[in-house]
């Protein structure tokens, strides 16, 4: 099967999917609870889904499959920095790591919302732990590498001739 634009937006979600089933199981299953940059992360991951699938619904023409494709590589890439920032958090020497904060949950429930979003992009010590690795890599690395793939699949979604 040729990978037509609709069939590669299909593509795009199906990966999203199981992005997100992967970390819903590390949460729920294995007991993994996200830090704030895994938050984020998830949400920049929804967002990619989200643009794809309204692009696979509406299966707009070449301007219509530009404005998508460069609202998903833009969601992209944002995940990526923040996936690359908690990568970095990890990397820090133990006291360079910042320190430990509140639950996502408690800080949109209690501080205000700017201080909140701060937190959740730049990330706390809680982010710097690893807690898991597969390979050598940690989960903010692996969600690093679909950023790219994702980033990629949207990039030719935007370039493509047909």
């Amino acid at each position: 099967m040729p990978l037509t634009v609709r069939f590669t937006n299909l593509l795009i979600v199906l990966a999203v999917l199981v992005m997100m089933a992967v970390a819903l199981y590390m949460e729920h299953a294995i007991g993994l609870e996200p830090c704030p940059l895994c938050v984020s992360q998830r949400i920049f991951v929804i967002l990619v889904g989200f643009w794809a699938l309204l692009a696979f619904l509406h299966h707009p023409g070449r301007f219509g499959r530009a404005v998508y494709g460069t609202l998903g590589l833009l969601s992209a890439v944002a995940g990526a920095a923040v996936s690359s920032r908690q990568l970095w958090l990890q990397s820090l020497p133990a006291d360079e790591v910042p320190a430990c904060g509140p639950g996502v949950e408690y800080m949109l429930d209690t501080f205000p919302l700017m201080d909140a979003l701060r937190v959740m992009l730049t990330g706390d010590g809680n982010c710097a732990e690893v807690a898991w690795e597969l390979f050598g890599i940690s989960i903010p690395g692996w969600t690093l590498i679909g950023f790219i793939g994702l980033a990629l699949l949207n990039l030719w979604q935007v370039l493509r001739r047909r």
